[in-house]
């Protein structure tokens, strides 16, 4: 079951979500973004999210790869992680500031600490979490994956976890996706975002015209 958290607030999604359009005009006016480590889900779940809400989904690594021509592999083995760190700024800068979108980010995007003052001022940055031991058998299954290539996926993903877990902490939701369903996942991360939204417009109201609740 996935799990949605808003500043401290654990909300639980329902199982039989409707896969409908979901129309919001809160959804529709912003960009969410999608951060954690590799193996959550991200591009999975975001391309979901967009077709449940209706907006365009983006993966930043397959951006990076059409600017490129070239795979992130071998982007990382002609040109080594930094210049890869560049045009995924780059990339992710023109997404953002392009109209509303679901957006995937790389693993280590926000490490950029420009990218994620941008993602935290002009999107809704959703973390997306999962236990480590899980994630570890989705990458284990790949071999596309730079960083891992050649080492231990449990131990490499405990390194990350510890070293970006303070930074995802700097988002404005968190949901954790833990074994339960892509479908789950998206309807926690809409609940936690809507929840997140309305109380972001609840403070900025003058407090008199701020409804009285029983």
């Amino acid at each position: 079951m996935s799990r949605a958290k808003n500043r401290g607030t654990g909300t639980r999604a329902g199982t039989r979500a409707s896969p409908s359009v979901r129309t919001d005009p809160l959804l529709a006016a912003h960009t969410i973004a999608l951060i954690g480590l590799m193996g959550v889900g991200k591009s999975t779940v975001g391309r979901r999210l967009a077709r449940r809400i209706g907006l365009p989904f983006f993966d930043a690594d397959s951006e990076i790869e059409a600017a490129a021509g070239l795979s992130v592999a071998d982007i990382f083995a002609a040109y080594g992680e930094a210049e890869f760190r560049a045009g995924e700024a780059r990339v992710i800068r023109r997404l953002v500031e392009g109209p509303p979108h679901v957006l995937a980010t790389g693993g280590g995007a926000v490490l950029n600490p420009e990218t994620l003052a941008l993602l935290r001022e002009r999107t809704i940055m959703v973390w997306l979490k999962a236990d480590l031991e899980v994630v570890s058998g989705r990458v284990a299954r790949r071999d596309t994956r730079p960083l891992l290539r050649g080492r231990d996926p449990l131990e490499t993903l405990r390194q990350m976890a510890q070293a970006r877990y303070p930074i995802y902490e700097q988002a404005h939701v968190t949901v954790e996706t833990g074994q339960g369903t892509h479908q789950e996942a998206v309807e926690a991360i809409i609940e936690a975002v809507l929840a997140h939204l309305n109380d972001r417009t609840d403070k900025d109201r003058p407090e008199k015209n701020r409804p009285t609740r029983p």
